[in-house]
């Protein structure tokens, strides 16, 4: 079992790496927004009670496939690396795996600003993300968020030995993808 947890700012690439990762591994995409959009139908993730379900539907998830016989996971989050409770959070999932043998994977994705603004009205995120369809609310968020946590890492801060930072900015996700298989020979 492995997990790969692909991390980011906002409209970095994470779920569309994740895309093409899943289409060259075995491993099976979790990308955060599943959760998010299936909750969204009856909470906003901005409430306590849409938080609570989403961590729970994650949780649930991440144990039945950290207990299964698949080959693994590609999950993607946006870790806020200023915020002790996201570290508390991955963790967490990473020791739902650990402590059934898996192996943990850690990618960091980073873009510019300009280059992520473009992406968050791109069809395929609109598509998979129905809650961002509404770009001007979509960008303000994006940008209070972008202004209130710190979204790519400092160096030398990721403290996991199974980690690569990639900066995705001029790369299409199929190359990304192909350079995270070969690098942690997925």
């Amino acid at each position: 079992m492995r997990l790969v947890i692909i991390f980011g700012p906002h409209a970095v690439g994470k779920m569309t790496v994740g895309q093409e990762l899943d289409k060259i591994t075995e491993l099976k995409l979790f990308h955060n927004h599943m959760t998010i959009e299936l909750v969204a139908n009856f909470f906003s993730y901005s409430t306590e009670e849409g938080k609570r379900l989403v961590a729970l539907f994650r949780k649930e998830i991440f144990e039945a496939m950290a207990g299964s016989d698949l080959d693994g996971l590609i999950f993607t989050f946006m870790w806020a690396l200023d915020s002790q409770e996201d570290w508390d959070y991955i963790y967490k999932v990473a020791k739902i795996f650990t402590d059934k043998g898996a192996d943990i994977y850690f990618v960091e994705l980073e873009a510019d600003f300009d280059i992520r603004i473009e992406r968050n009205k791109t069809p395929n995120r609109l598509y998979h993300k129905p809650t961002k369809r509404d770009l001007e609310k979509s960008e303000d968020r994006f940008r209070r968020i972008e202004e209130k946590y710190r979204l790519n890492s400092y160096e030398c801060e990721i403290p996991f030995e199974k980690y690569i930072k990639i900066n995705n900015t001029g790369l299409e996700p199929e190359v990304v993808a192909k350079m995270i298989k070969e690098h942690f020979i997925l």
